[in-house]
């Protein structure tokens, strides 16, 4: 085998880290209940969130996805180095990551990189995930590996340049006389106002969306909010998804292409939230919505992770980026993406 650089003597793996999903009806409510210990969510908010689960079989589709990125990474890592092996933990559901790291140890890795499943910086996308990884440590002891986090991935042209694949193939869905006239809507996951203003979550959604935008030539596009949760009295990052295909109906708009832009993968929420719940609103509203991919396992995006663990053990990294923003820090300051409060 030929890697463009020898193996690193730093790191002995790297770590798959995401949010986990139900695989069966049974699971449902204990994953639900892991995912919001201690924040006192009412019984009937747990059920009413089970209930899009039983759309799907219990199943979330993550888990099979989050396997599928680990086949690829594995190929990629085995086909260019470095020869790292891959492993996969979960913050709320099997497999757990306090559970991994216990593997880990036990096949005597010391050191590892951890790949995080979130694009962009917010306190449940970033801190949350630090957290979780020193408390599975915790639980794990002294053998536990240490875990370094690689860095957000917004502005990748390995995370926009798939993107802007995936919302291409979208238009071409669109009848091709009113393609040129179809609305570009992104969409990304929610949060309370009081939280997006603690972090630069909703400034790198608009400098990706732009970038993706500017790769297909689409001088107009709107981003739009979905997943909210939490009492109607409290403020959310909107407009919400519904709202605006309302909004866009009103003005004659009859195509829409809908790109998860806040997503690497198909998941709950996308697939839910967006081609269940947005798309029945939008039949209903007389507008043709077709909804772009997210990046899955696209070839440029397994390619980017290793990139991003190249970063890490070159004594002179590219540390590639898109946009003005520049390549985010390895490591996160002190005050970045607080826990909320309360």
């Amino acid at each position: 085998m030929e890697y463009d650089s020898p193996m690193p003597a730093a790191y002995d793996a790297l770590l798959l880290v995401s949010f986990g999903g139900p695989e069966g009806p049974d699971d449902v409510l204990p994953f639900l209940e892991n995912v919001t210990r201690g924040r006192n969510v009412p019984k009937e908010r747990l059920r009413e969130a089970a209930s899009h689960y039983e759309h799907f079989g219990g199943v979330s589709p993550l888990p099979a996805q989050c396997r599928a990125l680990v086949a690829a990474l594995r190929e990629e890592l085995e086909r260019r180095g470095p020869a790292l092996p891959v492993y996969w933990g979960n913050r709320n559901w099997h497999p757990m990551l306090a559970d991994t790291l216990r593997r880990m140890a036990e096949d005597g890795a010391k050191r590892a990189l951890a790949f995080v499943t979130s694009a962009y910086a917010s306190y449940s996308g970033c801190r949350q995930y630090l957290e979780d990884i020193a408390a599975a440590r915790a639980e794990v002891g002294e053998r536990a590996p240490v875990v370094h986090k690689l860095r957000l991935f917004y502005n990748h042209p390995g995370f926009v340049e798939p993107l802007a694949e995936r919302v291409a193939e979208a238009f071409e869905k669109v009848p091709e006389e009113r393609r040129a006239a179809a609305r570009l809507v992104f969409t990304a996951h929610s949060l309370p106002g009081a939280l997006a203003a603690t972090c630069d979550y909703e400034a790198q959604l608009r400098e990706a969306a732009g970038l993706v935008a500017s790769l297909l030539r689409r001088a107009e596009w709107s981003l739009a909010y979905q997943s909210r949760s939490g009492p109607p009295s409290q403020p959310w990052l909107g407009p919400d998804i519904v709202d605006l295909l309302r909004a866009l109906a009103t003005t004659g708009a009859t195509d829409v292409v809908v790109a998860p832009i806040g997503f690497i993968s198909d998941h709950m929420e996308v697939r839910y939230d967006l081609d269940v719940e947005a798309r029945s609103r939008a039949l209903e509203l007389g507008l043709n919505m077709v909804r772009a991919a997210t990046v899955g396992t696209h070839p440029r995006f397994v390619r980017m992770i290793r990139e991003l663990v190249q970063e890490r053990v070159s004594e002179a990294p590219a540390r590639s980026h898109l946009g003005e923003r520049g390549p985010a820090p390895d490591v996160c300051a002190p005050g970045c993406c607080p826990a909320p409060r309360g």
